[in-house]
């Protein structure tokens, strides 16, 4: 009688493993590429942030050593740039926050 013998069992074995290892090493990679696209977002995050605090500094600068501008406009102009420099910090925390919870939902699916 034809049965199948051990050593084709191994083989189907072998087979088998040698695939699940391929799938681990794509979900791995897959898993690299997530993260590297979450440093550069978080990096590009942090170079806006930078950048526009550049030029209110800049313009907080010119404002001061503008000589057309009475005092009152200049402290109304200044008190303008703070609520903005804290509008761009919120907003690259939320970003950062964000950036960093992607991917913690399917990780826990995972878990289960």
């Amino acid at each position: 009688m034809g049965g199948t013998s051990e050593c084709e069992y191994r083989e189907k074995l072998t087979k088998m493993s040698g695939k699940l290892s391929k799938r681990e090493k794509d979900v791995r990679e897959a898993f690299a590429k997530i993260e590297k696209m979450k440093v550069e977002a978080s990096k590009k995050s942090e170079e806006m942030r930078r950048s526009v605090e550049h030029d209110l500094d800049k313009i907080e600068r010119d404002i001061t050593k503008s000589k057309d501008l009475a005092p009152e406009s200049k402290k109304k102009l200044r008190s303008e740039i703070v609520v903005l420099k804290r509008a761009i910090n919120q907003e690259c925390t939320e970003l950062k926050t964000q950036i960093s919870k992607t991917l913690i939902p399917a990780r826990a699916e995972q878990l289960d």
